[in-house]
């Protein structure tokens, strides 16, 4: 599989799937501490700037183009432009590309909120998009705490297929998914849901406690099972891991919300591009009595990366001395690698399942 990747960040989709063999074509970032990271570890990839600059002819056709365009346009944090906006327009111009490359395979990446923005308007003009190109395409909300890192982090997948739903639908979802079994519970009192609704764009569950959220044509083909809370294929974990084990004991994720309290959590909440700076709403951790930042190895295995993978020179200071500025931004921009991975895996499989 070769594949096209656009803001690309740091690379989660290439961490996730070089375990497969798939050959990234190119990768394409604007942001300067990105750019210098993917240069010193994938010097032989192509490192484009800005995506909508990339021709059809351009670095050879490609299988696959994957890219989480900018989501601060459609978080609830951000001013909730949507399309209006020059950042959710990139959304767009992702499309653009695509019909410029034609891939047979997309992946498209983005916070929750996308589908509301505008009344969930900017969500259906990117899936009218989809099927003006005549890609066939399902989505999906997958939560990172349930492929093996411990941050609850819940993003919207969209997978393409050139020509028809269903590939992309097998890729997503598992027969299981649809007969209505709830995730496991944490905790006595937490209510869960069936994940899946089906009808016309925009009816949703109205739960925010779930697996998944996610409308897809009725018919599925038979696949694998379903993926289930605190266990994915691949990961044999039944338990959410731990970010850290240190001699003094487990840190204790907490988390401080707007009136100055502190929730101990199982999980971290979302990594956000602050990094956990105590008083500022983000993860933070308590060891003892002492509540403190997180640091950038501890979110780089939030997000499923190697320990020290931002550790780099920059800025005319070596590796060990790489501000921690840039690194919380760009992880927390990142997509999580295993949830990458999972869909790497499923593409993988349909593949080889058409070609028998």
């Amino acid at each position: 599989m070769r594949y096209g990747s656009v803001c690309s960040g740091i690379e989660a989709a290439t961490v996730a799937w070089h375990p497969l063999g798939w050959e990234p074509a190119f990768f394409s970032e604007i942001d300067a501490f990105p750019r210098k990271l993917l240069g010193d570890q994938y010097p032989g990839v192509p490192l484009h700037g800005d995506f909508t600059t990339i021709g059809a002819d351009d670095y050879g056709s490609i299988d696959l183009l994957v890219g989480g365009t900018p989501c601060q346009s459609f978080s609830i944090a951000g001013l909730r432009g949507g399309m209006d906006d020059e950042r959710g327009n990139l959304a767009l111009e992702y499309l653009r590309l695509a019909d410029r490359k034609r891939p047979r395979w997309l992946v498209w990446e983005n916070v929750p909120g996308v589908l509301s923005s505008n009344g969930g308007r900017d969500f259906g003009a990117f899936l009218g998009g989809l099927a003006e190109l005549r890609y066939g395409w399902a989505y999906r909300i997958l939560d990172a705490q349930y492929f093996g890192v411990p941050q609850r982090r819940r993003r919207v997948f969209v997978v393409g297929y050139s020509g028809d739903w269903r590939p992309a639908a097998a890729v997503l979802f598992e027969r299981h998914c649809l007969q209505g079994h709830p995730a496991p519970r944490r905790q006595e009192g937490e209510r869960v849901a069936p994940a899946v609704t089906v009808g016309p764009p925009f009816s949703r569950t109205g739960n925010e406690r779930v697996e998944c959220e996610a409308i897809l044509p009725v018919y599925l083909p038979e696949t694998a099972n379903t993926l289930t809370s605190r266990m994915s294929k691949g990961i044999n974990t039944e338990e959410t891991c731990y970010t850290l084990d240190q001699a003094n004991g487990q840190a204790v994720a907490v988390h401080e919300n707007n009136r100055n309290e502190l929730r101990e959590m199982e999980v971290f909440s979302s990594l956000t591009q602050g990094g956990g700076k105590p008083g500022q709403g983000k993860p933070t951790v308590r060891q003892g009595l002492s509540v403190r930042r997180l640091t950038p190895r501890e979110c780089e295995r939030l997000q499923g990366f190697s320990d020290d993978y931002t550790m780099i020179s920059y800025r005319n200071k070596p590796a060990e001395n790489c501000p921690d500025g840039p690194r919380y931004k760009a992880l927390g921009n990142s997509m999580a690698v295993p949830v990458m991975r999972w869909i790497g895996k499923r593409i993988q499989q349909v593949e080889e399942m058409m070609g028998d």
